[in-house]
């Protein structure tokens, strides 16, 4: 059991111990529900025996069914140090919606497209709320992130700000230089480890290709060098920031202790958050200095400038706060999830050779052998390479589940009640596993989504990788576009091997499990120039 859930636990067990004293109760478990396909009528049945198995009429017989819970602690116990398989493991019991107690907490998740769709497309308003981890309170970030903010004035500002200035496809298009720039900067990085023949740690090239194009469409600069200090520290700074609100934290099980920040969760987000958001502040500072200086004629006509003119506007709904904790929002959304999905494209792709050789036929048949050089449009053009990104994010979904939604008000969800401010989250990782949905799960066939038109935007609730509802991630056309062009460009010009003399079977694809879900071991491979 990993140190976070062992101080949480121990944190917990006073309160048990108290009420075991004075209660004498000891554990008992509901019946369990054998609910394997989670289709309508399946879902019916255990909606009309869950509320007619009582014969009270209250309501909280009408909660999705569940573990009896321990007292004070909830489900805490069941769910252990692998938060992703014990809940899978739980739902195959329970059924594909089910209730958890987490300390004061309620937790209702879902692991069915019907009941997905329902939540999200007929009770979209009903789940527009958000909870936040505690640890977000670092630096007051829960009062500013689109991520974590209620549906409201200000939450919709900053959502229309972000599409506007930087997701929309005119900004996109016009942003499309910068972007083939640092791929270019990749393969450049990729191509000198091929001259060496060494291998190359595809996760920190991924990571520092994304994180320069994002810094360079918001700031026209460059943050970090391949293989650089520099890089590593960004990348630390924001895998710490997911770390820290994603881990067990006393304070998220016990509202009434966080004063207290018993796990230092807080802090150390707080420190994390102040880095970024003072080099945000410096870069803000330099461009405002240099708009008032006679001397400075340079015209960046980028992201920052945009928001410079928002912040300057005294009809503008954002202030400066607004504007830097966005910022934060983008590098930590964009930098990580993307980077993480192309390793593991890459390294599925690297251990099927088969589907490798799909993906490589098709990029010379739509670019050829001709002297036309790859561009990001043409990736539109290549449905196996399509096909590849869906299959990754059906097995490794950057986030396995979707961030918490917060019921505003009590929800009749499927038959169950939903108590208002309970959390809803999607558990994607188990649905994209599921034999009832998909055939043959856990093995890697692109080819699946070439004889389907599935899609990722929101529509198809089976697969909802970035949500969906007003929601569903406004970054989702910038990451699309990213995560293709790199994909297509390490495939196009590079083959591939394994390091060490390990045959491509045998490659390493644990995963560790949080808010994100990385590779255990970073993918490194050996690139051959083609």
């Amino acid at each position: 059991m990993d140190t976070p859930t062992q101080v949480l636990i121990l944190s917990c067990i006073p309160f048990a111990f108290f009420l075991i004293y004075i209660t004498f109760i000891k554990r008992v478990s509901n019946k369990p529900l054998k609910l394997r396909a989670a289709n309508s009528d399946q879902i019916h049945k255990y909606s009309t025996s869950s509320v007619s198995s009582s014969s009270s009429s209250s309501s909280s017989h009408r909660f999705p069914p569940g573990s009896r819970p321990f007292p004070i602690i909830g489900n805490i116990l069941q769910i252990g140090s692998n938060p992703l398989l014990s809940i899978t493991n739980l739902s195959k019991t329970y059924g594909p919606i089910m209730s958890l107690k987490l300390g004061t907490r309620t937790v209702v998740v879902i692991s069915s497209p019907e009941i997905a769709k329902e939540a999200f497309h007929k009770h979209d308003l009903d789940f527009s709320g958000r909870t936040f981890p505690d640890s977000a309170r670092g630096l007051d970030h829960h009062q500013f992130s689109i991520a974590w903010l209620p549906i409201s004035p200000q939450w919709k500002a900053l959502r229309r700000a972000c599409v506007t200035n930087l997701f929309s496809t005119l900004k996109l298009d016009s942003t499309e230089v910068l972007r083939k720039s640092k791929v270019g900067d990749l393969i450049n990085h990729v191509h000198e480890f091929s001259i060496k023949g060494e291998a190359v740690d595809l996760a920190e090239a991924a990571f520092t290709t994304v994180l320069n194009s994002i810094s360079n469409m918001l700031f026209s600069r460059d943050f970090a060098c391949y293989g650089s200090d520099k890089s590593q520290e960004y990348k630390k700074l924001v895998i710490g920031i997911l770390h820290e609100a994603g881990r067990p934290n006393v304070s998220d099980i016990f509202p009434i202790l966080s004063f207290l920040d018993l796990q230092g969760a807080r802090a150390r987000m707080r420190g994390y958050c102040k880095t970024l958001y003072e080099l945000f502040e410096d870069i803000l500072e330099q461009r405002l200095s240099f708009r008032g200086s006679k001397m400075e004629s340079k015209d960046y006509n980028d992201v920052l400038d945009s928001f410079i003119d928002f912040i300057q506007d005294d009809s503008s709904q954002l202030s400066r706060a607004d504007v830097l904790h966005l910022f934060l929002d983008l590098f930590l959304a964009g930098t990580d999830t993307t980077s993480t999905t192309l390793e593991w494209a890459m390294a599925e792709l690297i251990r099927n050779p088969e589907q490798m050789a799909k993906a490589k036929t098709e990029l010379q048949q739509v670019v050829g052998q001709s002297s036309v050089k790859l561009e990001e449009s043409m990736v539109l053009k290549l449905p196996f390479l399509q096909a590849v990104i869906k299959e990754t994010l059906r097995l490794y979904p950057p986030a396995p589940f979707l961030p918490p939604h917060k019921a505003i008000c009590d929800v009749e969800l499927c038959g169950f009640l939903v108590p208002k401010n309970a959390e809803l989250t999607v558990n994607m990782w188990a649905m994209g596993r599921d034999p009832s949905i998909w055939e043959d799960p856990n093995l890697f066939l692109p080819d699946r989504f070439l004889e389907s038109e599935i899609d990722f935007k929101g529509s198809d609730f089976e697969f909802i990788p970035f949500s969906a509802g007003r929601r569903i991630c406004p970054g989702l056309p910038l990451a699309s576009r990213v995560l293709g062009f790199m994909l297509a460009s390490l495939i196009y010009h590079f083959d591939w091997k394994v390091p060490d003399g390990l045959k491509p079977e045998d490659m390493d694809m644990s995963q560790n499990n949080g808010i994100t879900l990385h590779k255990a071991q970073p993918l490194r491979a050996i690139p051959i120039r083609v």
